[in-house]
């Protein structure tokens, strides 16, 4: 484990003393941002979300969807990153700081879902559910994971970086697949805040297809990406274009592309879901962990609180 200079001590407003021997506080753009990616970047992989987040929004954004806070030890020594509301991802080095990032959440009565790996979501769920949002779905997920080398398949000329005229084509389709994993819409609850963070999306180069004659064949996005690691989601094949190897081909050429700029590449599957399964194997991606996802039933629906 990497070690880590001593913060300086600053004074929050919004500190919490959640832990007798913790200081949970917001971060801030006055907060040393280096620090917390130095942070995160003790375990890239399982980290990668968030330190995305912050290469692309900052400490403080409404596109990070909630506050980042950080858990320090009695000496200021920084022991836990969390991102805490429409979705929720914890990064703590110590019981302590996954408890009080757990009593912290508590206060979030419109939160999403909770995801990260399956035994500390569920040390985390054991501190979280007496107090805080019912579960909705659990859902297990696998995380696979590839690294060089890359075996090379037919090149398709085709794929590429969607553009916003591509944006009614894509995102009905990634609103499906959300609504299939988690059960909600976001068409349907959040069409506004979900058009506009989807085209910011695509604006940002994130989101790669495969158009012919108007018809998608293929999409994957980049969800969140960093030197160490790429996080990739919405991997979609179009059912009547399925066992032509389309998903393969693109698949693989899009590895080997963010692979060119990353170490890793990694995508989470539902255990259930076999036939992705298969793909990203045969893709050359190999399994690296367990993760479990908890969608959580709201206090109150507000609008853009959704996927």
């Amino acid at each position: 484990m990497p070690r880590f200079t001593k913060s300086k001590k600053t004074t929050h407003p919004q500190s919490l003393h959640v832990e007798p021997s913790f200081l949970v506080h917001p971060l801030t753009e006055t907060d040393d941002e280096a620090e917390i990616l130095s942070f995160l970047a003790g375990r890239p992989v399982h980290a990668v979300v968030m330190s995305g987040l912050i290469g692309d929004n900052g400490l403080e954004s409404p596109f990070n969807r909630g506050t980042f806070y950080a858990a320090r030890d009695s000496e200021g020594r920084l022991e836990g990153v969390a991102l805490i509301g429409h979705a929720t991802f914890v990064e703590a080095r110590n019981e302590s700081a996954l408890r009080a990032f757990a009593l912290l959440a508590q206060s979030e009565r419109n939160a999403h879902m909770i995801l990260g790996e399956q035994e500390a979501v569920g040390r985390f769920w054991n501190y979280y559910a007496h107090a805080g949002q019912r579960p909705r779905l659990f859902c297990r997920e696998l995380l696979f994971e590839q690294r060089w080398p890359v075996g090379a398949c037919a090149h398709v000329s085709a794929l590429r970086r969607a553009t916003l005229e591509d944006l009614m084509l894509v995102m009905p389709v990634h609103a499906a697949l959300a609504y299939e994993e988690s059960g909600v819409n976001p068409l349907d609850v959040d069409l506004q805040g979900f058009r506009l963070r989807y085209a910011r999306r695509i604006e940002h180069g994130r989101v790669w297809v495969l158009v012919e004659d108007g018809q998608l064949i293929f999409k994957a996005e980049v969800a969140s990406e960093t030197p160490e690691c790429v996080y990739i989601e919405g991997v979609y094949v179009e059912h009547e274009s399925r066992r032509q190897g389309y998903g393969l081909r693109c698949l693989s050429q899009l590895g080997r592309l963010l692979l060119s700029r990353s170490k890793s590449v990694c995508a989470l599957v539902n255990e259930q879901n076999l036939v992705a399964q298969s793909l990203v194997l045969k893709a050359g991606y190999k399994l690296s962990g367990y993760y479990e996802t908890i969608f959580l039933e709201r206090a109150a629906k507000e609008k853009g609180s959704d996927v």
